[in-house]
């Protein structure tokens, strides 16, 4: 910014995006002076630099202004958690399908956890049905991320969101809404 541009010649571009040329810094820093703005260093790694003449504190404000933004805009993945037992019930199987459908609709994962207990654990393909069925209520909106993976007493699977086949769901419940 102004005296702490360190190339000889830069490309000098007004507030309102006009190319005002190749020049010296030093006529470039007259320039931003007599109009009573900054000249800011925008790409210091092109040839020559590109330098911008406007409000350093307005620049800084809406660049701060645009990083928020898309912050805002950026979501952050989460990994839920369904546990299971090998002894959930259909209903109960539903239920917590129903609520994975909502999470993998709001873009998260889903991770599905069946516990064995005492002497469960003999019959893992139990576990393996129950993970089966659960998969299948939810393959209409989702992809598998990880496939079943037995680790000690637990079975899990990671179940991620597909943004084609929610988009192909959405469509489809919408028309069914209309329809009625």
């Amino acid at each position: 910014m102004n005296n702490e541009i360190t190339a000889l010649v830069v490309r000098v571009v007004d507030s309102s995006g006009t190319m005002l040329g190749i020049m010296p810094v030093s006529e470039a820093l007259k320039a931003a002076y007599d109009r009573g703005l900054d000249l800011v260093e925008i790409a210091p790694g092109a040839n020559p630099p590109v330098c911008r003449i406007i409000d350093f504190g307005k620049f800084q404000y809406e660049q701060h202004k645009r990083e928020k933004q898309q912050r805002k805009q950026q979501h952050q993945t989460q990994l839920k958690e369904i546990r299971l037992k090998i002894v959930t019930d259909t209903h109960d199987l539903d239920f917590k399908a129903r609520h994975a459908r909502e999470f993998l609709l709001e873009g998260n994962k889903v991770k599905v956890t069946v516990f064995f207990r005492g002497r469960e654990i003999t019959h893992k393909e139990f576990g393996e049905n129950i993970l089966q069925q659960f998969w299948q209520r939810l393959e209409d909106i989702a992809r598998l991320d990880q496939p079943i993976r037995s680790e000690g007493r637990t079975m899990t699977m990671i179940v991620a969101p597909d943004k084609d086949k929610i988009k192909k769901y959405q469509k489809q419940s919408q028309s069914n809404d209309q329809s009625q």
